[in-house]
């Protein structure tokens, strides 16, 4: 049975990447620091200042992503002078113009927000997974992520009239996109994009973590068993835990000491070589 990779790195993904070969992963999917003006918390860059520091390791992520590979991007807005702030979207801007392709978007509802209230606005229940290609063309697996059909085939379904069961598929649209009909008899759907996940708090102390179901529903989507995952801002090392469990090798990139730690714990690492030169604080895991 081939082995599953887990590898762990220490350091700043701008300069770890830079290490790393051309069009070698299937999947990117991360979380990085949120933008902050306050530069003690996690992550500390100012959201005027967001962008300009990002660019750069989206232009690593783009050379060593597969053509038919996909990059998800899971990223918070922030409230600034009460007003939404627009580093997201320029983000969005600014990594089209560097040759990124934005094919979707994804919306992560925290399904136990906890409540909270501001003078002028509600606590948000929601982020961005931006999704970005760079071909029109890209692996992904539908069948992977489908859906029992639930109250909708004991509804909708079991109401269709004659005429709806035999009408012309130009006539007869759905928001599956199908005729109605073509979903008599199944017991299962394909997902919408919007991911209904609960949050992580208690992740061994890591400020910002994530739920693994939500690499873990991307890394299905878009990836086969031995396919490589990279996450470069791993944190506590959930993407790359999940992606071993699932069969997929991984590389987990950290800046931080602390939460470099964690993702060790989690990997439960030994001594394996996957790239031509050894670096300082390089940890592997081999399943």
């Amino acid at each position: 049975m081939k082995k599953v990779e887990v590898h762990i790195r220490l350091g700043d993904c701008l300069d770890i990447l830079s290490e790393m070969p051309d069009n070698h992963f299937d999947l990117i999917v991360t979380s990085p620091p949120y933008a902050d003006s306050r530069a003690k918390t996690y992550g500390g860059i100012k959201p005027d200042k967001y962008v300009e520091w990002f660019l750069p390791r989206t232009q690593e992520m783009l050379r060593v992503l597969k053509p038919t590979g996909t990059f998800i991007l899971n990223i918070k807005e922030k409230a600034v002078n009460g007003e939404r702030h627009t580093y997201v979207l320029e983000l969005i801007l600014a990594m089209r113009k560097q040759g990124w392709l934005w094919t979707e978007e994804f919306i992560w509802h925290k399904k136990n927000c906890y409540p909270g209230k501001w003078p002028n606005r509600f606590r948000d229940a929601w982020e961005r997974c931006l999704q970005f290609n760079k071909k029109k063309k890209f692996n992904m697996y539908q069948e992977a992520v489908m859906l029992p059909m639930g109250d909708w085939a004991e509804s909708r379904l079991r109401k269709l009239s004659e005429t709806d069961k035999t009408r012309d598929e130009s006539k007869a649209q759905s928001g599956f996109g199908k005729n109605v009909s073509n979903w008599i008899g199944r017991d299962k759907v394909y997902p919408t994009n919007v991911l209904h996940l609960a949050t992580e708090c208690g992740n061994k102390n890591h400020s910002a973590a994530f739920p693994k179901t939500l690499p873990e529903w991307f890394i299905k989507l878009f990836t086969k068993e031995h396919d490589w995952v990279l996450d470069p801002f791993v944190g506590s090392g959930t993407t790359c835990q999940v992606a071993r469990e699932m069969g997929r090798n991984s590389v987990g990139i950290e800046a931080l000491l602390e939460n470099y730690e964690l993702a060790l714990e989690n990997a439960n690492p030994v001594q394996h070589t996957l790239f031509e030169k050894e670096v300082p604080y390089e940890t592997h895991y081999t399943a």
